[in-house]
């Protein structure tokens, strides 16, 4: 018999209870032994709900007890969770959990406590939901170099971009639309700002290239600046704006960042539409494979977490090998990251649209640019592939109405 303790009993924790007590029997058996929920730690009462019959509200009961194999960690936050998990590995417990902050600031660090006592670590719901991506990337594509990671990471900011994009409707009706559906909360800043995509690209450049990558390193742009007139454009070249996290590689530098990016048909994040999700992975013998689904959401997620409720059964007595040391990572800058920019400029005062487009080729060179009958008191353009400082210092003097990098 193994038993699991589930500490929160929100959205993904009563997923996690739910999914355990429905599929018992094939869950117990792939795992190999029978699989028993006996704790749910939780601060609130749940009257009716089956759940009350494993509801605790001390956690020392399930740390205290010696017959509970695996901790499930749902709660959500670094704290209490770091510190709950800890001592759960500590005490010769294997942990799963679906906590993206936690991972991304204590991961090197949990699974380093995991290997002192020979248990197991597991995190695959922190990225993705219910999408496998971090066992594929540290168990499938163990032969390759990562040469880059490019994934849209967040359904609620791409939900928000693809109503914009099809519906023509403004950014804040957008955002209002998906807080009244549940798919952004009342704050939606981590969504909207890159905070989310952020955390997971950390983890994932962190596992992919074996150090320690802080997710404060990581220049992190979010979406409230993209505007419908931005989508117009994209319209008339045949692309189209999503929030990407992404990691490369180049002659040894490691750069990665969350930003909106012009993404063309030929990529295959482009088609990726509403609150889906999808990771691309860049090997240098596989090439391109790409991780799609819900990204989010009580089942999706607690599958993958009880996915490695099994996998941390079928491995007791030994500790996977994970490669993600607590060195640190040196990213490098955003002003050396190179790539082509989609620009829009505003004349001056007294300047005519020829001018302008004169001054545009002295200063950026060879552009490509982009014309809109809606706009005829400005211009776009896409540059040459540029690096973060040439594009900063080209821009200065432009009154530029709109800034967004364009995938290679």
């Amino acid at each position: 018999m193994i038993n699991v303790a589930i500490l929160g009993y929100g959205t993904v924790g009563s997923g996690v209870f739910k999914i355990i007590n429905e599929n018992n029997s094939h869950i117990s058996r792939r795992a190999g032994d029978d699989v028993k929920v006996k704790y749910v730690l939780d601060l609130r009462d749940f009257p009716g709900d089956p759940v009350e019959d494993v509801l605790v509200h001390d956690v020392d009961i399930i740390m205290n007890d010696d017959e509970v194999d695996v901790v499930v960690e749902v709660m959500g936050g670094v704290e209490p969770a770091y510190t709950f998990v800890k001592k759960a590995l500590e005490r010769g417990k294997s942990a799963c959990t679906s906590n993206k902050e936690l991972v991304a600031k204590h991961g090197a660090e949990l699974l380093e406590i995991a290997r002192e006592n020979n248990v197991n670590f597991f995190f695959e719901a922190s990225v993705g939901g219910g999408i496998p991506i971090i066992r594929p990337l540290i168990e499938c594509l163990t032969v390759d170099h990562v040469e880059q990671i490019q994934g849209i990471m967040n359904g609620t900011t791409n939900y928000i971009l693809t109503k914009m994009e099809d519906e023509g409707a403004d950014f804040d009706t957008v955002l209002k639309d998906a807080q009244d559906k549940g798919y952004a909360e009342r704050n939606p800043e981590a969504d909207i700002e890159g905070y989310d995509a952020c955390r997971k690209i950390a983890i994932l450049t962190s596992l992919a290239y074996e150090k320690q990558v802080d997710f404060e390193d990581i220049y992190t742009e979010g979406i409230t600046k993209i505007t419908t007139a931005d989508f117009d454009y994209m319209k008339k070249i045949g692309a189209t704006i999503k929030l990407l996290g992404t990691s490369r590689k180049v002659d040894g530098v490691t750069y990665s960042m969350v930003a909106p990016f012009v993404l063309y048909s030929d990529n295959p994040l482009y088609n990726v539409k509403d609150v889906f999700n999808a990771i691309l992975v860049k090997g240098d013998m596989l090439g391109e494979v790409m991780f799609y689904g819900k990204g989010a959401g009580s089942l999706p997620t607690a599958s993958a977490v009880v996915s490695d409720v099994v996998d941390a059964v079928k491995r007791q007595g030994y500790t996977a090998r994970v490669f993600w040391s607590d060195v640190k990572r040196t990213l490098g800058g955003v002003d050396a990251f190179k790539t082509p920019y989609f620009v829009r400029v505003k004349p001056q005062a007294g300047e005519d649209i020829a001018s302008l487009k004169n001054r545009v080729d002295n200063v950026f060179g060879k552009v490509e640019y982009i014309s809109l009958d809606s706009k005829p008191e400005e211009i776009a353009f896409i540059t040459d592939v540029i690096s973060g400082s040439e594009y900063d210092k080209a821009a200065e003097g432009f009154d530029v109405v709109s800034r967004i990098r364009v995938s290679k």
